[in-house]
């Protein structure tokens, strides 16, 4: 029986219509059309034999296969049980595929490398849904077992991941991805690649977890609140921001640690990189101890 081609239009609708599928919009289902997408996806992993991949949202499998022909092991958790007959009549014929059910924001992945990974090298590899995808990544990077990660999601939040500080896409959560990983976008994947076919263009980006953090910093925690007292407002200045963001310091001590790190009063959060922010943290951490 010739292998099933999971990218032909034609044959994803006779496999749906073979299991009474449903595309379901809740849970943002779109399916790669293009056999270059998930190829160059899974290249672009680097995944080979010593490599569990995990995958999120296998779909009908195209990207899973492509990995199974390269990983030791794929794990690819999906949400949507109405999968369950789709998955087992295509991906049936690989020995090395394990179908997780259920939601991969809720479950631990540390231990589901933990168990399976063995002397394999965790990765993940995933095309994500739009609206799970921030939470996703944090989930990924907090997890800290996997060597590189590497997804498609919506071009815009591939561009916050990707900013630089005093641009208009940098953000809270881009300090989050800077602060623990390089991150390189890898090529753009127009919405015709997609059925049903999506409003946006997707862009696939590569995360590599940092081995230490771009800079010291005394109170990593202190940092990650005032990233995100800086970001909660970003139309105030930094000492507007903090004074009112940051519980547990006056205005003054705020502009003392302002003042100490070098840092303009008057600027914006989004002007501020890693570095920066580590050393207002460690003014601050400092102005507590005395």
């Amino acid at each position: 029986m010739p292998e099933m081609r999971l990218t032909s239009p034609a044959e994803i609708k006779a496999l749906l219509e073979r299991h009474g599928f449903r595309f379901s919009k809740a849970l943002g289902q779109n399916f790669l059309i293009d056999p270059s997408v998930p190829r160059r996806i899974a290249e672009a992993s680097l995944a080979d034999a010593g490599t569990l991949a995990l995958e999120v949202g296998p779909g009908v499998g195209c990207l899973t296969a492509e990995l199974a022909r390269r990983a030791g092991k794929v794990v690819a958790i999906e949400l949507d049980g109405a999968l369950r007959g789709v998955l087992a009549e295509t991906l049936g014929g690989f020995d090395n595929v394990e179908i997780i059910w259920g939601d991969a924001a809720k479950l631990d992945l540390a231990g589901i490398v933990r168990e399976r990974a063995g002397a394999l090298r965790p990765a993940v590899c995933a095309n994500l849904p739009y609206s799970v995808t921030t939470p996703l990544l944090a989930a990924f990077i907090e997890a800290g077992c996997f060597e590189r990660i590497t997804v498609m999601i919506q071009r815009e939040v591939a561009q916050r991941l990707a900013a630089r500080p005093g641009t208009k896409d940098y953000g809270a959560f881009t300090v989050f991805v800077d602060w623990h990983c390089e991150v390189k976008r890898l090529f753009d994947v127009p919405p015709e690649c997609f059925m049903p076919r999506p409003k946006v263009t997707s862009s696939v980006v590569a995360l590599t977890p940092r081995a230490e953090p771009p800079c010291d910093c005394a109170d990593e925690a202190l940092m990650f609140r005032c990233v995100r007292a800086a970001f909660s407002q970003r139309r105030k200045t930094l000492s507007n921001a903090l004074a009112h963001g940051l519980a547990g310091f006056t205005r003054e001590e705020v502009l003392a640690a302002l003042s100490a790190a070098g840092i303009d009063p008057s600027a914006r959060g989004e002007t501020l990189g890693c570095a920066e922010f580590a050393a207002l943290a460690g003014r601050l951490a400092a102005l507590r101890a005395t």
